[in-house]
């Protein structure tokens, strides 16, 4: 059973729903999922997890949330996400999803094994939003 890690911030309840989506996913898909919000000390499930998926809103500028998402994301180094298989989820009020380009773009470079090119929701997600949230966890999953 793989063993799938789901860090992820949320304000208004969208991204923590897309995230609870890929939690089911990675059930219906066999594997074990771990909902967490960003906390100190979470390199170690970060490292010993088969595969991740990260959620997180669009803020300000399109950025990731900076308070306690952008500092997670910066602890993680080429060294914990080299060919680690990882899903990118969040949901944004305005813009054109650079936020979640941009996101995508740094995971690639630290080596990460990218799940497509990350799944966004304009607001609150729909059931198309929710299905693929579900899909990614399930692929991750298996």
């Amino acid at each position: 059973m793989k063993k799938v890690l789901i860090v992820y911030w949320s304000s208004s309840g969208n991204t923590e729903t897309m995230a609870k989506s890929v939690a089911k996913g990675v059930t219906d898909g066999g594997g074990e999922a771990i909902l967490k919000t960003p906390e100190a000390g979470l390199a170690e499930l970060v490292k010993s997890a088969d595969a991740l998926a990260f959620g997180s809103p669009a803020m300000g500028d399109e950025l990731i949330e900076e308070d306690e998402m952008e500092p997670f994301i910066a602890s993680l180094g080429a060294d914990i996400l080299k060919d680690k298989p990882l899903g990118l989820f969040g949901s944004y009020d305005w813009g054109d999803g650079q936020w979640m380009r941009s996101w995508t773009d740094r995971m690639k470079g630290l080596g990460a094994k990218l799940d497509g090119e990350g799944i966004i929701a304009q607001l609150v997600p729909g059931e198309a939003e929710l299905a693929k949230c579900s899909e990614l966890g399930k692929r991750l999953a298996t």
